[in-house]
């Protein structure tokens, strides 16, 4: 439903789908591109690593690009530089805009070479070992589909106060692949997003008319959503307010109310619940911080 009124207020009031980043074309016949951002954390990201590293996937066809957040750091290259006899790795420390996972994610994009890319976060964890391998052939076989979503799988649920709710087919960078095609076409992600980058990205995507295809031949784990204070919810929020003025009013306004629509979540006595409630009602602040002018929220 949501679809159908975003494309419908979309011929009503036409605006430029296009992100921030040059999408350069696929380079050196390399199939999958791995992009991961990160900072700190090195133990879940080592794990990710290892995954890749143990693909049944032919190391020519795929690259990993690391991306390391506030100009890298001397124990993240050295973990890269631990992985280079294992993977076709590239390191990319962030050159500026720190904290920015639009800007982040486009720097990662715009370094790779192949004809399908992989967003991963640093704490997914991928147990298949023909991961890469089915990925290609499932688009191989979905000659029309402009991106693959795996199945999702809540991780860290049997540690003390976690929870195991996860949205399986949520279509967020933590593990979705898209064609090199339709994010030459979308320009990638907006630069200035602290994060929900992908929310923003797929609402355009949505808008283009592209179409996403849902998967159980992929499994991956990530985290439950996790919102101990309102800090990046709020950061969120200030970065979706930024959208104002390259979004038609009325596409705006839904984006916000989609966005903010868990708050009274809030008040409900159950976890997964309470979870959400705290994050639109830290969105709802980010918005309002921009309304009064505040300055933008950063989040650690």
């Amino acid at each position: 439903m949501r679809d159908k009124v975003l494309r419908k207020l979309y011929r009503i009031f036409p605006f430029e789908l296009r992100g921030d980043c040059s999408v350069p074309p696929v380079r050196d016949d390399i199939k999958v591109s791995c992009v991961i951002n990160f900072y700190g954390r090195l133990s879940t990201l080592e794990g990710i690593l290892w995954s890749l590293a143990q693909q049944d996937f032919p190391r020519e066809s795929f690259e990993v690009i690391l991306v390391e957040d506030r100009g890298g750091s001397a124990e993240g290259r050295a973990l890269a530089d631990s992985f280079s006899s294992r993977l076709p790795l590239v390191y990319a420390p962030l050159d500026k805009q720190y904290g920015c996972m639009g800007y982040s994610r486009n720097f990662g994009l715009f370094r790779s070479r192949g004809e399908f890319i992989l967003f991963l976060d640093d704490d997914t964890v991928i147990l298949q070992q023909d991961f890469l391998s089915t990925l290609e052939l499932l688009f191989r076989k979905n000659p029309h589909a402009d991106a693959l979503v795996p199945h999702g799988h809540a991780s860290f649920s049997c540690r003390q106060d976690r929870y195991a709710f996860h949205d399986p087919y949520f279509m967020t960078s933590r593990c979705t692949a898209y064609r090199r095609t339709v994010l030459q076409k979308l320009g990638g992600f907006m630069s200035h997003f602290v994060g929900q980058e992908d929310v923003e990205f797929v609402t355009r995507f949505t808008i283009a008319d592209k179409k996403a295809v849902t998967t159980d031949a992929l499994h991956y784990y990530h985290p439950p959503l996790l919102v101990p204070d309102t800090r990046k919810p709020r950061a969120v929020g200030f970065s979706f307010f930024g959208l104002m003025g390259r979004y038609p009013f009325p596409i705006w306004l839904l984006l916000l109310a989609n966005c903010a629509r868990h708050a009274p979540l809030w008040l409900v006595p159950v976890r997964r619940f309470r979870e959400q409630g705290r994050f639109g009602i830290g969105f709802l602040h980010g918005v309002i911080d921009g309304i009064l002018g505040s300055k933008e929220q950063v989040y650690g």
